[in-house]
């Protein structure tokens, strides 16, 4: 069961609480996303955000970089957002990526072969509603093997 994504997020109501607000940013995100629309995901953020990949500092360039070299060797990429969860300041996603390996993807060609890997951002916003810090964990074991990049029985 995947949560509904809605575009765009309205700004909160008087009647909608500052975790529904964030939440209902973060899914605007994901739904931005599956448009292929980085700046619908960087209007969000604030101009000082801070990224962090696996716990790793990464820069706003690096990250916008990453972004779009996703998008090249996937321009089929698709966020399913399996839940979402809004505690204080911050919101988890746990998201499936689904995709078709269409662009130059490290070292690999373009193969057209289905793939899938997993993901969790974790998104801390301030009280305008903008994200200032952005976490992401992924597991891209399930597409390294589609890719073959491992071996098909790894794990």
């Amino acid at each position: 069961m995947s949560l509904t994504l809605t575009e765009p997020a309205a700004g909160a109501t008087a009647a909608q609480t500052v975790q529904e607000r964030n939440k209902q940013i973060a899914l605007d995100c994901a739904a931005a996303w599956n448009r292929w629309d980085l700046d619908g995901i960087l209007k969000h953020w604030s101009p000082d955000i801070r990224h962090f990949s696996e716990d790793r500092p990464v820069d706003t360039q690096q990250m916008i970089g990453a972004m779009r070299g996703g998008l090249a060797a996937f321009p089929d990429l698709h966020l399913d957002v399996k839940s979402a969860v809004s505690e204080g300041d911050r919101v988890i996603l746990r998201i499936t990526v689904t995709a078709t390996h269409l662009g130059q993807f490290f070292d690999k060609a373009p193969t057209g072969k289905k793939v899938t890997w997993y993901m969790l951002e974790e998104l801390r916003f301030d009280e305008a509603g903008l994200i200032i810090e952005h976490y992401d964990v992924f597991n891209y074991l399930p597409m390294l093997k589609e890719l073959e990049f491992v071996p098909a029985d790894v794990m």
